[in-house]
């Protein structure tokens, strides 16, 4: 490789001697060896990372699933030192040392000593009367040979609740019963308050935690000013200690469904043989069981707790706690900003040498000064005829540039660019953004109402999936529909809606990017994927939250005007998201009669299909089809000829029951109820007159009172 980099130096250097102190054509050169130069770079870091030693040769280096066990972790007698066994469950990696079973992620040597764990998070719930139902105070012994402490520097305390105070404390007594005490309030007055992403108090609060914890568990305060009675909008209070900037809060999560879950937490660890209270590099050079044994290492005291750990020397990269582990790093195969040189380089051990190639000279050190040639002026002219045509190739592309800035900009333009970047709270992607996300729209999830859908992922922390949708082409009649349609999807905050994350505006088409669904729509789960069991109680949860979410649009005098369930989404945890309801309805703001009506013909409300008169009862009509697809799993045309809501009136008018039609999978004795009144709601939504169809508040408030008079649990939503 650094045969091919000497080339490289010397070209370069009779370029830019012949431009002589031009900026204009050294930089010109710079652009155009920088497509020759990346990949050879990225070649070389790969070599270099794939050299480092890291366990003993006749030690399992993983438990197969994908965590590396570097020594002084080991898997297996002989294979670790004292204190740092790691256990393998299947492919689990598992923490040794410990009565409880903390899964490990990730086990870092150097450059810091680490262990990244999944712990439990500690809670304690409460019955609407302030009793104590469910409680755990997410106490570890992880530590029981006094390697570990958690990391105060990589972790923060995380508070959940909403009348809360909550703390962790450790280390030795003294004018106290510990050393080290780290907590915070949450609060709220009622599930409005709280705002998904937002940490300070209302809700949800964090803090720094002090260095020095070797364990954990949480202490609730309790009784007093902390009661929890009629907070069943918060039944729980949560704590745990995790990756900063790792947990983004979300108010479903002062839900009870949150119990069980784990997060990623961050421990320093270093060498405190035999428990010492105190051991320096200094006491432990001259023990037997010193561990910086391979050549070129050194000893540094650990920055939290008593201890010491090992790192390579300059120069040198691998295992310090291996015989020979520290090898010596190719400066050379680097990049330039890491290890400069302005010439020739050349590797040597624990160091490189940076010589200017011959015929070139460096006014001081070439590491920091450049390389200047002293050159012919035949080559000179030969090389200027070269830079004339490549000057042209440069103009040529530079107009080539310019033309597609030009398109992008006239194309924002057109999609309402100059109104939409004016809105708070909405993120305007990229075209070169956005292609980063979908990875140049690699994965189709379907085609929308407008046109493709794609999967993609955001840059964030969480690396967040998304849905990339196409919309309409905006021409001049377009431009305030379309910036409304957005204005109003992105103001639409609701868990049962689904969520708008932003927009890419210099396309022909717009494309807007939402919160994706993992389990796709409703009549998938319904009508395609037949073999996945959907409980009576699964069903009435997905009508609930399905009928919330309209209602909360038809609180902001929106119409959806096409539901059906292939616009109701279900994430990972079958939660629906209401969908396409923005721009697929059809009236501009403040009309009430639509001129084109167009819209699913078997969920249109009659009424909005003779007159164009587009109501919230229209929705109400539509859901009632839904819940009828909910309860049969039928389709809305079945069989031969079947009309699932022609069929269900008339046997519900002849019988006074639509027990014939219930899917067969959830009629039980415990079910029939649930199904006979979600069957007699579905009739009152499908009455022919608007005037006898209730709200969809009110078909969201029944539906809740079902739940509740027939189930178990008292969910909130």
């Amino acid at each position: 490789m650094r045969v091919h980099c000497k080339y490289f130096h010397i070209f370069r250097y009779l370029l830019s001697f012949f431009a002589g102190s031009s900026f204009i054509v050294k930089k010109s050169i710079n652009i155009m060896l920088t497509p020759f130069l990346l990949p050879a770079l990225l070649l070389t870091a790969l070599a270099a990372t794939a050299k480092s030693l890291t366990l003993k040769p006749e030690c399992q280096p993983s438990c197969g699933g994908g965590v590396d066990v570097p020594y002084p972790f080991g898997i297996g007698p002989g294979c670790y030192r004292p204190g740092f066994e790691i256990k393998c469950i299947g492919n689990m990696t598992i923490l040794g040392n410990s009565t409880s079973q903390y899964q490990v992620l990730s086990l870092a040597v150097t450059p810091r000593p680490e262990a990244k764990v999944m712990l439990p998070v500690a809670y304690r719930c409460y019955s609407p009367d302030d009793k104590v139902t469910h409680a755990y105070d997410g106490g570890v012994d992880f530590n029981s040979a006094g390697v570990y402490r958690i990391s105060n520097t990589g972790n923060e305390l995380i508070i959940l609740g909403c009348n809360t105070l909550i703390f962790t404390a450790g280390g030795p007594s003294g004018r106290h019963r510990f050393a080290y005490y780290a907590g915070c309030v949450a609060y709220a007055n009622d599930s409005k308050s709280v705002q998904d992403g937002a940490c300070a108090g209302v809700g949800c609060c964090h803090v720094n935690i002090p260095p020095g914890l070797t364990d954990n568990s949480m202490r609730f305060a309790g009784g007093g000013v902390w009661s929890h009675a009629n907070q069943t909008f918060c039944p729980c209070d949560f704590a745990f200690i995790a990756v900063k900037d790792y947990y983004n809060f979300s108010a479903a999560d002062l839900d009870i469904t949150t119990i069980g879950r784990k997060l990623p937490m961050l421990l320093d660890w270093a060498m405190r043989d035999n428990g010492r209270s105190s051991l320096t590099c200094a006491e432990a050079a001259s023990m037997p069981e010193y561990t910086c044994v391979s050549d070129h290492s050194e000893c540094v005291n650990s920055n939290n707790g008593p201890g010491y750990v090992c790192n390579c020397t300059g120069g040198y990269e691998g295992n310090p706690y291996l015989p020979n582990g520290c090898t010596n790093i190719d400066e050379c195969a680097r990049p330039r900003d890491q290890f400069p040189c302005n010439g020739v380089c050349d590797d040597t051990e624990g160091s490189y040498d940076c010589k200017c190639p011959p015929g070139y000279h460096s006014n001081g050190d070439p590491k920091e000064n450049p390389c200047n040639p002293t050159f012919p002026l035949q080559a000179r002219i030969a090389i200027g005829i070269g830079l004339c045509v490549f000057f042209l190739v440069v103009a040529l592309l530079l107009a080539f540039i310019m033309h597609q800035k030009k398109k992008l900009a006239e194309n924002f333009e057109m999609n309402g660019g100059n109104i939409l970047k004016r809105v708070t709270g909405l993120t305007i992607f990229t075209e070169k953004e956005l292609n980063k996300i979908t990875q140049n729209n690699s994965e189709c999830l379907g085609n929308g109402y407008f046109g493709k859908v794609y999967k993609g992922t955001l840059p964030d922390v969480n690396e967040t999936v998304v849905a990339v949708k196409s919309f309409i082409k905006v021409d001049d009649e377009r431009i305030e529909e379309f910036t409304e349609e957005v204005m109003i999807q992105l103001k639409m905050n609701h868990p049962n809606v689904l969520k708008l994350m932003g927009c890419c505006l210099q396309l022909d088409v717009p494309m807007l990017v939402y919160e994706f669904a993992a389990n796709g729509s409703l009549s998938d789960i319904l009508h395609i994927n037949k073999r996945q069991k959907l409980s009576a109680e699964l069903r009435l949860d997905i009508a609930i939250r399905s009928a919330k979410g309209l209602s909360y649009m038809h609180s902001q005098d929106i119409r959806h005007g096409d539901v059906k369930p292939d616009n109701i989404l279900l994430n990972d945890k079958l939660i629906p998201k209401i969908s396409d309801f923005g721009l697929s309805k059809l009236l501009n703001l403040g009309e009430k009669i639509s001129q084109k009506v167009v819209g699913c013909e078997g969920y249109m409300d009659p009424v909005f299909r003779n007159t164009g008169l587009l109501t919230p009862k229209s929705d109400v009509y539509s859901f009632g089809v839904v819940l009828l697809e909910l309860i049969s799993r039928k389709q809305l045309v079945y069989g031969q000829s079947g009309s699932l809501v022609i069929e269900f009136r008339h046997i519900y008018e002849t019988e006074q029951s639509g027990r014939s039609m219930f899917d067969e999978e959830i009629v039980t004795e415990e079910n029939i109820m649930i199904l006979e009144e979600m069957g007699k709601l579905a009739v009152k939504c499908l009455k022919e007159h608007q005037d006898g169809r209730p709200e969809m508040a009110e078909v969201a408030e029944q539906l809740v009172k079902l739940r509740k008079n027939t189930m178990e649990d008292d969910r909130s939503y």
